[in-house]
């Protein structure tokens, strides 16, 4: 099939040598050398074998191999290597000019330096909201570790000057929620903690998005927000690229599975049946999966419920969809345009996660290269039109600021930002255990090769405390990393722009890619490296 969308292409080839049936996400293994490509099953499975892969594990605790684990303690993402990503485009580099300088400012090798880079982005319909770098951490919802880690998460954005989105579910697991007599949040001190973390620090960059899915929308989390916080941002939730069905955690206790339970939330296996009950009893049922329900999209609907937002108090409205059809990107795009959206982040697959199952992770939905090419063209079409087109993040895998300029270039003019998951999450894990070895005295060589002390080991803590000089007692290491991490992608950036004579984000374009093999550009319609600038390249030959 040369000369069609599949030639001959070792990426293609070897996209499936991720194997089914065995994976260190869900701790399991083949125990041959040798397995069957399409189902992963060991080329030779011995009667008596004693583990382990997936089948195996299944065969006494069914469900639980679903998912990666141990819950709360890890983030997984998927690993199936799809035939096209960023990976297929390449950065072009120039020998001349310098776009986006001040006004005034005359382009020189004095004034065209790196350092210089204006890296600041901003979204928004009418109010502008602007962010120090264009990354912003996906949604931290009611999985453990978003709860365990989110004073870290939160005082390093905003000290980073990003925005952070407080994910789904948060007031539907809290312990100490109160319900009115209506069954509506009346008090939520998880979510208060929340939001009051983010601002200790807050200043005029970025803000906190609070997530809404069918179950905060029936518990009331948007009035509770609005009316005890004045919480200005709120976002809507489709979906997300790493599973096409609600969010989930694990419980591990009966009574809390009960109280979700007694909440409305869908609760396996049900924790008021005898039989579920005597199994937790037994110790062969350990943990219970607490399930937020699926939506159902109308354009009439989800009009009306961002009018209902706004009429609540809420100055800007964004919503985050997933890795769905074509067609809901188009609904999402069309109507956001429509309900005039702040923001719409698009999350592609596979995704990354702290916990969804690990078959749809790998299995399902458009992958993120792909559904941003299409996210362009539709773009285009209602442009074509008229029509403006919502301000738009891309998701979905990144993790670096090289990709990052790449996901922005390709969907010049629209997409304004990424928002990155466990790329942001894990600086502040590891400065949190930082911090841990340090109390405790046990350093690790990879970390104390840099110091003993948290000044030695933070490159950019002298920074924070000239910054904050009487708060750095309420800064946790682990917003220290995330706000490290910020200054290298910062910097990294900049010299990325520089090379290509961007000196504002907001002048940077898709010519400033190039594919590198032709199945990439007819993905993306970026040019071909080969036919790159072929035509100018040709008359300056020819003049």
């Amino acid at each position: 099939m040369e000369g069609t969308f599949y030639p001959k292409n070792k990426k293609v080839q070897l996209m499936n040598l991720r194997r089914p049936n065995a994976n260190d996400a869900t701790g399991t293994a083949n125990r041959s050398r040798d397995v069957v490509p399409m189902s992963g099953i060991c080329s030779r499975c011995v009667d008596g074998c004693k583990g382990s892969c997936e089948i195996w594990l299944s065969s006494f605790r069914g469900r639980e191999v679903l998912y990666p684990g141990p819950f709360g303690e890890i983030t997984a993402g998927a690993d199936k290597d799809y035939p096209i990503d960023y990976s297929h485009l390449n950065i072009q580099g120039y020998a001349r000019g310098a776009k986006g300088l001040p006004e005034g400012v005359e382009a020189n090798p004095d004034t065209a330096v790196f350092q210089g880079v204006d890296t600041r982005t901003e979204y928004g319909w009418t109010t502008r909201v602007p962010m120090r770098v264009p990354i912003f951490t996906g949604a931290l919802g009611s999985t453990e570790i978003a709860r365990a880690n989110w004073d870290h998460f939160a005082i390093g954005a905003a000290i980073a000057g990003i925005t952070l989105v407080c994910g789904e579910n948060v007031c539907g697991v809290d312990p100490e929620l109160v319900l009115d007599h209506d069954g509506r949040v009346a008090r939520s001190p998880e979510m208060d903690r929340r939001i009051e973390s983010y601002r200790k620090f807050k200043d005029r960059y970025g803000e906190l998005l609070v997530q809404l899915n069918v179950e905060d929308t029936r518990l009331g989390t948007a009035e509770y927000v609005s009316s005890k916080h004045n919480q200005e941002a709120i976002e809507l939730k489709w979906g997300q690229g790493a599973k096409c069905i609600g969010g989930e955690i694990k419980v591990g206790s009966l009574d809390q599975a009960s109280r979700l339970k007694d909440r409305g939330y869908i609760v396996l296996p049900d924790p008021g049946v005898h039989e579920v009950q005597a199994a937790f009893k037994d110790g062969a049922l350990k943990e219970f999966e607490r399930h937020s329900r699926l939506g159902f999209v109308t354009r009439e609907e989800f009009l009306e419920e961002v009018d209902r937002l706004r009429e609540i108090g809420f100055k800007r409205v964004t919503l985050k969809t997933g890795a769905y059809s074509a067609v809901e990107l188009a609904m999402a795009i069309r109507y956001g345009a429509e309900a005039k959206l702040d923001l719409l982040t698009i999350d592609g697959a596979p995704g990354g996660t702290g916990m969804s199952p690990w078959p749809m992770m790998n299995e399902w939905g458009i992958p993120t290269f792909y559904i941003e090419s299409l996210a362009y063209r539709f773009a285009e079409r209602l442009r074509e039109r008229g029509i403006r087109v919502p301000d738009i993040a891309i998701a979905g895998g990144f993790a670096d600021e090289a990709n990052v300029f790449k996901g922005i270039a390709m969907g010049s003019p629209y997409v304004k930002a990424v928002c990155m998951g466990r790329a942001l999450m894990i600086p502040g894990m590891v400065g949190k255990n930082i911090a841990t070895w340090l109390e405790s005295g046990d350093i690790p060589r990879t970390v104390s090769k840099y110091g003993s002390t948290a000044e030695e080991i933070f490159v950019c803590y002298e920074e924070l405390k000239e910054r904050y000089p009487d708060r750095m007692d309420e800064i946790p290491l682990g917003a220290i990393g995330l706000y490290t991490y910020a200054q290298k992608f910062r910097t990294g950036l900049q010299q990325i722009m520089a090379g290509t004579r961007n000196f504002s984000l907001k002048t940077v374009d898709r010519n400033d890619l190039m594919a590198l093999t032709e199945e990439a550009e007819a993905v993306s319609g970026i040019p071909y490296v080969m036919r790159a600038y072929r035509d100018a390249a040709e008359a300056i030959l020819d003049s």
